[in-house]
């Protein structure tokens, strides 16, 4: 994920997890990308690809997202390079499943109150790694 720089000379680049609000605030988008998720039946087709319990997703994409957005690489510190595309090749993810998850995290950003020039921002990159993703031609 790229960073934006300050109109200010001299300061540092703000990365999207300080735009985000940073460990907190993603925790709470992960929640909330979840909770929907389980609960919501317009996304049962991505639910379904998930274990029982979302715990370990929770974290995993948590952990990713941090360091994705800027912040720590709690992701890489655990299991090495991310390998998205290899390591959700056993899951079937066409436009379908794509699609769900890009609603899914788009209501959850707007749920948790970001801006919306900063949801326009991540859904765009966002998009980008889930098209990539898709292994199956649906």
């Amino acid at each position: 994920m790229s960073t934006e720089s300050n109109d200010k000379p001299g300061t540092a680049e703000v990365t999207a997890f300080e735009l985000v609000g940073g460990e907190a605030r993603v925790r709470e988008l992960v929640d909330r990308f979840y909770d929907l998720m389980d609960l919501e039946t317009q996304f049962a087709g991505l639910r379904a690809l998930h274990p029982p319990s979302l715990d370990g997703s929770r974290d995993k994409l948590f952990w990713f997202l941090c360091g994705w957005l800027g912040g720590p690489n709690h992701f890489i510190e655990r299991f090495g390079h991310p390998r998205l595309r290899a390591r959700h090749m056993p899951f079937e993810i066409g436009m379908s499943e794509r699609d769900q998850w890009m609603r899914c995290m788009a209501l959850a950003m707007q749920d948790i109150g970001l801006s919306e020039d900063l949801q326009l921002r991540l859904m765009q990159a966002f998009f980008q790694t889930a098209d990539w993703m898709r292994n199956v031609a649906r």
